[in-house]
């Protein structure tokens, strides 16, 4: 059994399968460093993963009460030690999961063409999703590509579907590791990383991490149709990093929002439509993999906005440096920014203000801020962050069009109107009056004082005025339009 996204010994798809058709299952991990030696030396998602391990371990031993059970990791390339490994314990087969993502399937792709050469099977099981690739088509036999249709056709087909939990019937057939092969998950520093700031941050971890936050959520569930668009209220589960991982089970996921639904909770409901444009980027990378085609960093989906000019140059890399750092001079964005940058988490409705500012305020090519959430993102899910960039900046699958442009004073004002979450990343702001938190360039020469802030010194005017930013991105995006035809 390889793990990759899937960290739970509980309702996995390819370990129900492998225990239930093998005499004996060996469990492994790889930290891939095809993937790793990318990254910086201190990223909170390969501590997570570490974390996670070593539950995922210890559940695995306890699970057959065998003590030298459990894990098998190694740091290597996965495309070459998955089929070295097999070589070595001379297994039969190798059981994992689906991953959609295109780099994934060249990794598995490469996988399956070496181990067939050694005669060994190479199975792989639906998990990460409810429905995936082709399984839920138009009237015409097309993947939908608006999500309203799709969600219909989602819950029609949900009725259908099975949610019950895999249990396997045998876990004893898990198998004892080698005695070359028991050591422990290693310690960060043995895989080039460092200790970040996740413990501090008192982010929980494996499945034990999941269930404590999914059981809070289902506390206040019934509220989160009405919470989740405030950033400073505990509205969303905050289960996005574990099921990005698979720490949790999104069958069990869904199985209860459905359940709580049906018995009339409009914030389950709410929460299953959030599940559901999961599964809807997920089909879209899958049966769209332009979107992501890593020789131009992802495509619009729609060809029709190819035709944009971004802005470029010496001022846009200082407005793109501003964004970055959470220097635009408006505090909602600003603020957002800063959560990202120091957690690694940002709040739904602000991922959606950010990118629109990013986009349509800065007139910044939306793959730049799809690649930075993809370096600071703990949840990071490439069809998830690709679905939702495009969808902001509107050359993706969305049926509203591109004039929808967020205005971050008056989503402030909406969604933060005390400006407790600007104060909370936003210090220098903390004694300004709630009417003036939203805009401080707008606050008296009183309030400024009074406040003991100095724009320019202690906080940045505006990088923009947005007004006149929004005039320029209508003309931007009709010229593109235009030529189109």
């Amino acid at each position: 059994m390889w793990f990759r996204r899937d960290l739970r010994s509980h309702d996995n798809a390819a370990l129900f399968q492998a225990l239930e058709s093998c005499e004996q299952v060996h469990c492994v991990f790889v930290f891939d460093r095809a993937i790793l030696d990318r990254l910086g030396r201190s990223d909170r998602r390969v501590e997570f993963v570490r974390e996670s391990l070593v539950g995922l371990d210890g559940a695995l031993r306890r699970l057959c009460g065998k003590a030298h059970a459990g894990l098998i990791v190694r740091h290597e390339v996965a495309a070459d030690e998955v089929p070295r490994l097999t070589r070595e314990l001379g297994v039969q087969a190798v059981f994992a999961n689906h991953d959609d993502e295109p780099q994934s399937l060249a990794r598995d792709a490469s996988v399956r063409t070496s181990l067939a050469a050694s005669g060994i099977a190479f199975h792989t099981a639906k998990d990460h999703v409810i429905f995936e690739r082709r399984e839920i088509l138009s009237s015409a036999g097309t993947p939908y590509t608006v999500f309203t249709p799709y969600k219909k056709a989602w819950l029609a087909r949900l009725g259908h579907a099975s949610l019950q939990p895999h249990v396997p019937n045998d876990v004893q057939r898990l198998a004892e590791r080698p005695q070359s092969l028991r050591r422990e998950v290693p310690a960060l520093i043995r895989l080039g990383f460092k200790a970040t700031n996740l413990s501090e941050l008192e982010i929980p971890t494996g499945t034990a991490g999941a269930t404590r936050l999914l059981d809070d959520f289902l506390t206040r569930i019934d509220r989160y149709n009405r919470d989740r668009d405030f950033p400073a209220v505990k509205g969303p589960s905050y289960l996005g990093v574990h099921l990005r991982f698979g720490t949790v089970s999104i069958r069990e996921l869904v199985s209860r929002a459905h359940a709580l639904a049906r018995s009339g909770s409009d914030g389950a409901s709410t929460w299953l439509g959030e599940l559901v444009w999961r599964d809807f980027y997920a089909q879209i990378l899958s049966n769209f993999p332009h979107v992501a085609d890593e020789a131009s960093l992802g495509r619009n989906f729609r060809p029709a906005y190819d035709a944009i000019e971004w802005e470029e140059g010496p001022h846009a890399e200082a407005a793109f440096a501003a964004w970055c750092e959470g220097r635009t001079g408006y505090p909602l964005v600003d603020a957002a920014m800063a959560q990202i940058n120091h957690t690694g988490y940002m709040h739904n409705r602000l991922r959606m203000v950010v990118a629109s500012f990013l986009t349509k305020d800065l007139g910044i090519d939306w793959r730049r801020g799809e690649r930075y959430f993809a370096e600071k993102l703990n949840d990071y899910d490439l069809a998830s962050n690709n679905g939702g960039w495009q969808w902001a900046a509107s050359t993706g699958c969305d049926a509203q069009p591109y004039f929808r442009i967020f205005n971050p004073v008056s989503q402030s004002v909406k969604f933060d109107p005390d400006g407790k979450f600007i104060r909370r990343y936003l210090p220098a702001l903390a004694g300004l009056p709630a009417k003036s938190v939203h805009a401080p360039w707008m606050a008296s020469p009183r309030e400024l004082a009074s406040a003991g802030l100095e724009l320019g010194r202690d906080y940045p005017a505006p990088v923009v005025l947005h007004e006149q930013a929004r005039q320029r991105t209508l003309l931007r995006y009709a010229a593109a339009r235009r030529a189109f035809g």
